[in-house]
């Protein structure tokens, strides 16, 4: 019988490589570049400042009739402010996802280190059952 125990090459593996998060999908150029943009643009006060500026020509929406101003609420204010408010409440999903994939990682990691435990105990306890077994039958 093997008792010799080779620990799972993932243990290894997975404590070099770390959790894969979201900040480490963003590459070269033009990750970075759109990444700084999306930092600035994913705001709340950023969708602040696109509100105040699609205000700004609401009264002229107003003067020019109902199909100006639903225009300027569906063109203007939906599309300008909604888009921060998106790029926010991805952000705060993406957050959420990497901290279950964190937490993903930790609890792989810990069963991989008890897999490693339990069968150093059973390789302990084959090891003591053969010296039993070897005792009882030299009697």
């Amino acid at each position: 019988m093997e008792t010799t125990h080779t620990p799972n090459p993932r243990i290894e593996e997975r404590a070099k490589a770390g959790p894969h998060l979201t900040k480490h999908e963003h590459t070269g150029i033009n990750g970075r570049i759109a990444v700084i943009i999306t930092s600035l643009v994913g705001t709340m006060w950023c969708a602040y400042l696109f509100a105040l500026i699609a205000f700004i020509s609401l009264p002229a929406a107003i003067k020019a009739g109902t199909p100006a101003l639903i225009s300027w609420i569906a063109q203007t204010f939906l599309q300008l402010v909604l888009l921060s408010v998106i790029m926010v409440g991805q952000k705060v999903a993406a957050a959420a996802s990497d901290k279950q994939a964190l937490q993903t990682y930790k609890d792989a990691e810990a069963l991989l280190k008890m897999q490693d435990e339990v069968h150093r105990l059973i390789t302990i306890n084959n090891q003591l059952t053969q010296e039993i077994h070897e005792f009882v039958v030299k009697k």
